[in-house]
C-alpha cells in the first residue's frame, strides 16, 4: 500500500472503498455532446461524502467535460446528474433544483475565470456567498465567518485589500478558490486547481483538497493532469479514455503500467517508493529511462 503526503497522520490511506455511503452527487450514464458530437459516451460517476476523486486522462478524454456536466454548466443530452438529500432526504434531478438551491449544496472551481476591475481580493471572495444573500441585505455574522476562513485557508488574508487586477495568474487563481470555499457546499468541484501556480501553492492546494475532504467531510471531484499528484490526493481514482471511463478505483490498482500505456501511449515503469511508501511512476524514453 502507498500513503499520501496529503494526508494527515493516522487518515486512511487510499485503497479499497469502504461499504459505499450514499452518493452526495452523481452521474448515470451520461451522454455528453460538443456542437453535436458525442464526447462522453454513458458514463456513470459517484462523488461521496469525505471521499476525493479525481479525474484523470490525456486531452480530449471527457474529464473537464464531464465536471461540468456534474456542475449543470454542460447540458446533458443522455443519463441524469442527481444531487443527494441533506438531513436524510431522498436524491434529487439536479436538472429541476433552483440555481440558488443548487448553488447551496455544489461548488465548481473552472479552470479559467475572468479577472474582476475594480474589486479587491475579499469583495471577490464574498461572490462565493451570493446563493446566501436576500435581496440588499449586507453580509451577515456567517457569511462573515465563511469569507475570512476561507481567506485564511487559501493564504490570501494579508491581501484581502489590494486590487485584484494587480494580483498574478496564481495569486488570482487562489483568490477564486477562496471564493469557492466560502460558498461552503457539501460538494466542490475542481477543475486543473493547481495551473498557474507555483510548486509551493501546488501542494498547499492539493492539501487543502484533503483539509476539505478528512475534517469536513467534503465529497471532492477534482479534474488533474499529473498522475503522481492525482495518486497522492484521490481515495478513487478515475481514469478516462475517449470519453468513456477505462479504469475506476483505488490510485494503485487504476495507475498500473498496462492502463497507463494504453491511454497515453507511453511505455512507463510503475512502482512503489521503498522509502516513501508513494506510488511512483517513470516513464521509459529513449532518454528518460
Amino acid at each position: 500500500m502507498f500513503t499520501s503526503p496529503f494526508r494527515r497522520a493516522g487518515s486512511p490511506p487510499a485503497g479499497p472503498a469502504a461499504p459505499a455511503a450514499a452518493a452526495a452527487l452523481s452521474g448515470h450514464d451520461l451522454l455528453l455532446r460538443y456542437s453535436g458530437k458525442p464526447v462522453v459516451h454513458g458514463v456513470s460517476i459517484a462523488l461521496e461524502p469525505g471521499r476525493a476523486t479525481a479525474l484523470v486522462g490525456p486531452n480530449g478524454s471527457g474529464k473537464s467535460t464531464l465536471l461540468r456536466a456534474l456542475s449543470r454548466l454542460h447540458q446533458v443530452d443522455g443519463g441524469g446528474v442527481r444531487l443527494g438529500g441533506s438531513d436524510g432526504a431522498g436524491d434529487r434531478d439536479a436538472a429541476l433544483l433552483t440555481s440558488r438551491q443548487f448553488a447551496r449544496e455544489v461548488t465548481l472551481f473552472s479552470q479559467s475565470r475572468p479577472a474582476p476591475q475594480g474589486l479587491t481580493v475579499a469583495e471577490v471572495v464574498a461572490f462565493g456567498r451570493h446563493p446566501y444573500r436576500r435581496g440588499f441585505a449586507g453580509p451577515s455574522v456567517e457569511d462573515r465567518t465563511a469569507i475570512d476562513h476561507a481567506m485564511r485557508v487559501t493564504g490570501v488574508r494579508d491581501m484581502a485589500g489590494r486590487q485584484v487586477g494587480e494580483l498574478s495568474g496564481g495569486e488570482m487563481q487562489r483568490v477564486w478558490l477562496a471564493a469557492c470555499l466560502a460558498q461552503d457546499t457539501g460538494v466542490v468541484l475542481l477543475d486543473e486547481p493547481t495551473n498557474h501556480l507555483d510548486l509551493r501553492y501546488q501542494f498547499e492546494t492539493l492539501d487543502l483538497v484533503r483539509d476539505l475532504v478528512e475534517e469536513h467531510g467534503i465529497a471532492v471531484g477534482i479534474v488533474l493532469h499529473d498522475l503522481d499528484q492525482a495518486s497522492r490526493v484521490a481515495d478513487t481514482l478515475v481514469l478516462m479514455r475517449a470519453g468513456q471511463v477505462h479504469a475506476s478505483g483505488a490510485p494503485a490498482d487504476v495507475l498500473t503500467a498496462e492502463n497507463i500505456g494504453e491511454v497515453y501511449d507511453i511505455r512507463v515503469e510503475v512502482g512503489v517508493d521503498p522509502h516513501t511508501g508513494r506510488l511512483r511512476i517513470d516513464p521509459i524514453g529513449r532518454h528518460l529511462s
